[in-house]
């Protein structure tokens, strides 16, 4: 019987992973889109000529994404890079490959979580509910961009690790409750191993793993309840088929919780917290500390209904023009919010005794937002974060839905099951549809930029990637009818409001490019936005596109042009290291005013110490005005940054300067 069983549940779950490679297969040949550039198309690290130590490294530390460089995400770039070279089709079919072993993962995850939380259901119903949730979440479409949004490798490997990672404490925790004292060594060993060793492994891939052990401890507090029994508990169970009675609370458990959760918690506030109370901190963002708050309240209860009822209106991809909250009625919304996720927390608290199981997917569900959805300051919206959260909704949903589930939670009614088990199916064929059509869209760069443009009329990013797109495809012909399309896409992306200064830099560099004439309006909208706005990532970007282009007279167009733009930019205070080293660049290259040059790249090496670039480009400079020994001095700075050799070309280059071949900083030794 046992046997039988495990062949229904398993003959399910490879059911869903053909059907959700099947939904997925389209669109693997897509382009690539948004952050995929920066860290991977135009990120040099993770495209290596040679799989040496020093190449492993220079990839593991490249990612512009976040000061945690997130190396195993981008080891596995580098390695895609490597075998099939920089073709997105493979990048995102690895992706699939990854979706596809956690939707393995979260199989086994539901069905041990089904055992803790129902001691007394069949190993058959156990099984058939768990690869359900399995092939519910697989098809979920929110969790789309996790695999075909290329970067987002990073959200599904750091999501390997975690579901990992509670497999093997859920186990270990099982064994603790069922060996007797004596031989129970391994199973403490178990749950200690994943959470320390899964948690630091999933971190590399993204931060988001930290999360793991607060999500081990949702477990132990719906199912387990820190709890330990005596030496009789497999006796017990082995007599009498049932869990063995518990008694006090697990001394070792509580300590597992206080080292791995608690103690890096309060580490991690007093860490964070000055910089987050810094208004500098805010200052690349258009919303405050109180706003995001706020409106964060709205989005965590929008991404339920994204999950559970998603339309092709609601993903949308970027969600860059989202109404911020500035107080509890406005927008109205933002109070109801608040009320609901209220609900939510006292549901769980209500039913953690009657049915654990739920108020885990709740705890699940809204511990996953913690990190992302309260006081850092990241942007607003993404799909993406909720890889795992929606995993939490598909333990509350599908075991109440799934004919296996709806009997042991009530409903004794035949039709009442059959109607409960049609509205799953339903459920998962509408969620099977619309990841299929939107994995089509996905499929073809175009498609999707004049489908996610025509989703969202009003969002900035939207409407500039359509006009990007249709820029690509005119390949620079005055002639092409897509020519005409790009300046119409990127001129209204310009003017709606809150939009960076992308569409104007694509203006400019497309017309420039195309040896026709730059409008003096482009040039004035730009340097009022960068005057009025917070300068961000993308305005940074788009100066560094203009400088570039002038630099390497690819576009012909005044200088003092630009010149206004960077000090439209400069007027803000604290600006980051990566506008001075750009204003740097500037003044050296374009302007030839070697002493400003030089003295912004310091300013930004100053800010950013451990950035080699920036110093790079400084000892360059310095070299070339003859000042060797400052040259040298900041050349000994960067060899303490040689990590694993990842900068050893870079610096034999530098020492191979003309004036410093000979030139050694005292106490330091050349390079090899």
């Amino acid at each position: 019987m046992f046997r039988a069983n495990w062949f229904n549940g398993r003959l399910l779950l490879l059911a869903a992973l053909c059907l959700t490679t099947m939904a997925y297969w389209p669109g693997l040949s897509g382009g690539w889109l948004f952050d995929d550039y920066p860290n991977i198309v135009d990120n040099p690290g993770v495209q290596p000529n040679q799989l040496d130590t020093a190449s492993l490294v220079r990839a593991a530390l490249s990612s512009p994404s976040s000061d945690f460089k997130r190396p195993l995400a981008s080891l596995s770039f580098a390695l895609n890079y490597s075998f099939t070279g920089l073709d997105p089709y493979w990048m995102k079919a690895t992706n699939l490959i990854i979706h596809l072993l956690n939707g393995c993962l979260v199989f086994f995850l539901s069905r041990l979580l089904l055992k803790s939380a129902r001691p007394h259901a069949s190993e058959r119903s156990a099984e058939t509910i768990a690869a359900w949730v399995a092939a519910s979440w697989l098809l979920l479409p929110i969790n789309l961009t996790a695999v075909l949004y290329t970067v987002q490798r990073m959200e599904s490997l750091a999501n390997l690790f975690v579901l990992l990672g509670l497999i093997g404490y859920v186990h270990g925790r099982v064994k603790l409750l069922t060996l007797p004292s004596a031989n129970n060594l391994g199973a403490i060993a178990l749950c200690t191993v994943s959470l320390i060793g899964a948690t630091a492994m999933g971190a590399t891939a993204k931060e988001t793993a930290v999360m793991l052990p607060l999500y081990a401890f949702l477990c132990e507090w719906a199912l387990f309840g820190f709890s330990r029994v005596g030496n009789h508990g497999k006796d017990f169970e082995d007599q009498h088929h049932t869990a063995p009675p518990r008694s006090r609370h697990d001394v070792r458990i509580i300590t597992l919780f206080v080292v791995t959760l608690w103690l890096p918690l309060g580490l991690g506030l007093a860490w964070l917290l000055p910089g987050i109370l810094n208004p500098a901190s805010w200052a690349t963002r258009d919303f405050t500390l109180h706003t995001r708050l706020l409106t964060e309240a709205r989005v965590v209860v929008d991404y339920i209904g994204w999950i559970l009822f998603p339309t092709i209106d609601t993903l949308s991809f970027y969600h860059d023009d989202i109404a911020l909250s500035t107080d509890l009625l406005s927008p109205w919304t933002t109070l109801t919010s608040l009320i609901a996720l209220a609900m939510l927390v006292a549901l769980a608290l209500w039913l953690r005794k009657r049915r654990p199981l739920i108020t885990l997917g709740i705890a699940f569900y809204l511990a996953c937002h913690v990190l992302t959805a309260t006081i850092i300051p990241l942007e607003l919206v993404y799909e993406h974060r909720n890889y795992f959260a929606s995993f939490g909704l598909m333990l509350v949903v599908v075991p109440l839905l799934a004919p296996e589930g709806s009997q042991q939670v009530g409903a004794d009614n035949y039709r009442v099951r059959r109607l409960l088990a049609v509205l799953l199916i339903s459920l998962i064929t509408y969620w099977t549809t619309l990841t299929t059509i939107t994995a089509c869209a996905w499929g073809d760069p175009l498609r999707l930029a004049e489908a996610l443009a025509a989703r969202d009329p009003y969002s900035p990013r939207a409407q500039y990637e359509l006009g990007r797109t249709y820029v690509i495809y005119s390949h620079y012909n005055p002639n092409s009818p897509f020519t005409l399309l790009a300046y119409s896409a990127l001129e209204h992306a310009a003017s709606i409001p809150g939009s960076s200064v992308l569409p104007e830099q694509a203006l400019i560099f497309m017309s420039s490019r195309m040896g026709m004439p730059t409008k003096a309006k482009w040039w004035s909208s730009m340097d009022q936005k960068l005057k009025t706005h917070r300068i961000a990532v993308q305005d940074e970007s788009s100066l560094q596109t203009l400088t570039e282009c002038l630099r390497d007279k690819t576009c012909i167009f005044p200088q003092e042009y630009l010149g206004k733009a960077f000090e439209a930019a400069l007027t803000h205070p604290q600006p980051s290291a990566r506008l001075l080293a750009m204003y740097g660049d500037y003044s050296w290259n374009i302007l030839r005013n070697e002493a400003q040059g030089e003295q912004y790249l310091a300013e930004a090496v100053g800010k950013a110490p451990t950035e080699p670039a920036y110093r790079i480009s400084l000892i360059r400079m310095l070299a070339a005005e003859g000042k060797y020994g400052e040259a040298n001095a900041s050349l000994a700075q960067l060899r303490l940054l040689n990590i694993g050799g990842r900068l050893t070309d870079s610096l034999n280059e530098l020492q191979a300067l003309p004036g410093m071949r000979n030139q050694v900083t005292p106490g330091q030794s050349s390079v090899p």
